[in-house]
């Protein structure tokens, strides 16, 4: 079966029509719909429709409140607590983001937790959406299985525990930091094992201290963390923000949600917004914002090095270039499509009328 490229609309839709076939009202399934698609339109593709396969046999064994009261907890000023009710991680974190961004409108800032949230998709889908605002948006979350131990441990009671920030510029692309805490995002193992290709070394070690290098024998080692101990230590704070402080599952009462379909995770998710108008003029920032962006640039380039990348670029780049060519669907993410389509009784991507 030949890889094929898609339509983000054709994508939408077909994610949408999956997600009402197995429980989601129409409205909800849209939302979802739209940020997984977006998902692989910026080229985070650990996160977006590989992902639905996943969520379809979660919502189906009753792991997910396809009908959840989302709703404000706890709240001051400029924050607010937020129970998600077990629903879909993505509903969860749209509304926890509008709703930081609407504080950050009165007090320059907020910062908005959840608990009882689930996977959410890309961390940076909820940063950018502060750019729309001219904002900051910096977001924090606890992974959906452990896959990290402590430094020099074993135990797996840590996770990816990603970051994302969003910086807007004036006349350049925005600054979009996406990352995990470990050297590689375990979404980014599950679409190496999708398309078969090998782990590059680095990203994954056996129990033995031997670099991992197949995808498909994951379980049997763990990832390694950014920087050595610093790493570890990210993954520890970012826990600490966006779980423990939460009341959301950090350490040993994490659920691994690949392997538990029926268990409520309880995920813990952080967004926080800050208003460059509550430092000064926006468009001054936004122009020294450029400023940095040029001279970081056009800075002196090791041998060899044909650009100096900022972060958020390539990103942006890869957007361009599917908006027009349309979003890749490898040929093995595409057959796990097609088995679903036709379990849900649904149209397959490749017939989904854009």
């Amino acid at each position: 079966m030949p890889d094929i490229t898609v339509s983000v609309l054709q994508l939408q839709r077909y994610i949408c029509t999956s997600l009402q076939a197995v429980g989601l009202p129409a409205a909800d399934a849209l939302t979802v719909a739209q940020l997984m698609a977006e998902a692989d339109l910026q080229g985070s593709d650990g996160h977006g429709v590989i992902r639905l396969p996943q969520y379809s046999r979660r919502i189906l064994a009753g792991g997910v409140n396809t009908q959840p009261n989302i709703r404000i907890e706890q709240e001051r000023a400029a924050t607010a607590l937020l129970h998600g009710d077990n629903g879909m991680g993505h509903l969860v974190m749209k509304r926890a983001t509008e709703l930081a961004i609407q504080k950050a409108r009165h007090c320059g800032m907020a910062w908005v937790g959840s608990h009882f949230s689930n996977h959410a998709g890309p961390a940076s889908l909820y940063a950018r959406m502060a750019l729309e605002h001219d904002m900051i948006g910096l977001y924090f979350a606890v992974g959906n299985a452990n896959h990290l131990p402590p430094w020099g441990g074993l135990d797996m009671l840590l996770s990816t525990n990603p970051i994302a920030a969003a910086i807007p510029a004036a006349e350049e692309s925005p600054i979009v930091l996406d990352m995990a805490t470990t050297v590689a995002a375990y979404g980014k193992v599950k679409a190496k094992a999708q398309r078969g290709e090998m782990m590059p070394e680095g990203w994954m070690m056996d129990r033995q201290g031997r670099p991992l290098l197949d995808p498909k024998r994951s379980e049997e080692g763990f990832l390694l963390p950014i920087g050595g101990y610093k790493g570890y230590g990210l993954s520890l704070v970012v826990g600490l923000l966006a779980g423990t402080l939460n009341g959301a599952a950090m350490g040993k009462d994490v659920i691994d949600f690949n392997h538990d379909d029926n268990s409520v995770t309880n995920t813990g998710q952080a967004i926080a917004i800050l208003d460059p108008a509550a430092f000064g003029d926006v468009n001054h920032f936004k122009r020294q914002v450029d400023v940095l962006i040029r001279d970081i640039r056009g800075s002196e380039r090791i041998p060899g090095v044909e650009r100096i990348w900022l972060p958020g670029e390539q990103s942006q780049a890869r957007r361009s270039a599917y908006l027009r060519d349309g979003i890749p669907i490898p040929a093995g993410l595409l057959q796990t499509l097609d088995k679903l389509a036709e379990q849900l009784k649904v149209p397959a991507l490749r017939d989904t009328t854009p």
